[in-house]
């Protein structure tokens, strides 16, 4: 059993021990504690020992147990000593969150709610469907390098959109040589789909404004319709992971590994300069597929309110390895399940954001809120400048089938007045927001913290899952 050391009121530390490098730092409340299990806390408690990390293993206070770094995991490593891991990086390659907010009042959509989200279900395929937007091998090769760009290219994007996605949508160090055709017949296909799991659609309302100045310059306005979307990479970022896991795997064994899953390699070796490249062809990809499904949902909202003036809010990475530069350095920073939150005057912030900070955007469940936080130089100090990325599991899938029935499941949204597509009871029952912990705990340690700054609480209206 690990033991944790409070630090102040929000903030836990696995002490140093053994082969740790680092002490573990969690930041999480007490409520939340309480559902942790061991097996997340050795995971942080692995991570430590890698190779070349700097100051902590972090954990958010989302964390649940993940493939090799913990979901909620972030941690930094020096560029010339230290390592990159697909387990720190996971399966789902760029997964992440995308916002855009209109001008619909939410009286104006519920008269036609029902309509629209089945009209949003015939649009964007989803769950283990195929559908996409490719005609050639030559260009999904091109999305590969050029990400959001080849959607601009193509009309599927408007130059805002790139100027408010993460790394404008284009992360540069991509070359399709590293993918193996495998994973681009995988990908093939998937492009401007949603995927199964925990991916979505969600239209919500502006429930709350906390910070009003702030929330103008994010274009959100109380009571008015705003659309989120979650997916990532789809089967290219998937076989992209299992392709170099096994790579790394081959050349560098697991003798000496804690954890098996933490397969890695230098990152100066050739094989890590590989695996960032294929790594970073597959956040391009998922890139590229929020934006085309977010376009598709822009025109489609046009059908019903030809008025509208609907906005790119912004577009976040959670599972991804990136270089960046903190306290005067140089790191290959690894978030896996975790948000960057960049405060006031970061270059990497678009310029309409830059005097206010990054627009960090977590996701609740489908019952439940969601939010909308700016990002802090308190975060950049803490973190890394990274914070939560949603409200994080509190049970399996496996668990949640066993405890939950559909039934429950459907009464819930039905009591919230939540109205829900989905591709079947599996997927009802999964992600119910009996699964998720409780996203006003995970918000508020962000708050305490100042991970984040709340600026809008976001409920949800009409759901779309996989």
């Amino acid at each position: 059993m690990i033991k944790l050391k409070k630090i102040s009121e929000n903030i836990y530390e696995i002490p140093k021990k053994g082969k740790m490098k680092v002490p573990g730092r969690i930041f999480i409340s007490e409520k939340l504690i309480e559902g942790l299990d061991d097996f997340s806390l050795q995971q942080v408690s692995n991570v430590a020992m890698l190779p070349g990390i700097i100051d902590y293993s972090f954990a958010m206070s989302d964390i649940h147990a993940g493939y090799g770094f913990t979901i909620g995991g972030v941690a930094a490593f020096d560029v010339k000593k230290g390592i990159v891991s697909p387990g720190g990086v996971g399966y789902d390659i760029n997964c992440g969150v995308r916002l855009l907010s209109t001008d619909i009042s939410v009286k104006e959509f519920m008269k036609k709610r029902k309509e629209i989200l089945h009209d949003i279900k015939r649009t964007i395929p989803s769950g283990v469907g195929r559908g996409g937007e490719m005609r050639s091998r030559e260009d999904i090769l091109e999305v590969l390098k050029k990400g959001s760009k080849w959607a601009l290219e193509n009309g599927l994007a408007l130059k805002e959109d790139l100027e408010r996605t993460e790394e404008n949508g284009c992360i540069a160090g991509a070359d399709p040589k590293d993918i193996s055709q495998k994973a681009l017949s995988r990908g093939f296909s998937q492009l401007g789909t949603l995927g199964a799991g925990n991916h979505f659609i969600d239209v919500q309302s502006v429930e709350e404004i906390f910070e009003e100045e702030i929330a103008k310059v994010f274009y959100l306005k109380k009571d008015s319709v705003v659309i989120m979307n979650h997916c990532g990479s789809r089967g290219l970022g998937h076989q992209v992971a299992t392709d170099y896991i096994k790579l790394m795997e081959n050349e560098f064994g697991i003798d000496n590994l804690v954890d098996r899953e933490l397969i890695n390699a230098p990152i100066e070796s050739e094989l890590g300069k590989k695996y960032l490249s294929a790594m970073n062809c597959a956040v391009n990809f998922a890139f590229c597929n929020r934006q085309i499904i977010m376009h598709k949902m822009r025109d489609l909202l046009k059908r019903y309110f030809p008025k509208a003036k609907i906005e790119m809010v912004y577009d976040v990475c959670h599972n991804i390895a990136k270089f960046e530069e903190h306290k005067g350095r140089e790191v290959l920073i690894h978030r896996k399940g975790a948000t960057r939150c960049f405060g006031p005057g970061r270059k990497e912030v678009p310029k309409i954001y830059r005097k206010v900070g990054q627009p960090v955007l977590i996701p609740g469940s489908m019952a439940t809120a969601s939010y909308v936080l700016v990002g802090t130089k308190e975060a950049e100090e803490l973190s890394f400048g990274s914070t939560a990325h949603g409200a994080g599991r509190a049970k399996s899938r496996t668990e949640a089938r066993k405890t939950l029935s559909k039934e429950e499941a459907e009464k819930i949204l039905e009591e919230r007045d939540v109205c829900l597509e989905c591709g079947g009871i599996k997927g009802l029952i999964e992600e119910s927001s009996e699964s998720y912990k409780d996203i006003e705990e995970v918000i508020d340690v962000c708050r305490n913290l100042n991970l984040g700054k709340p600026v809008a609480k976001l409920k949800p209206l009409a759901v779309m899952i996989g």
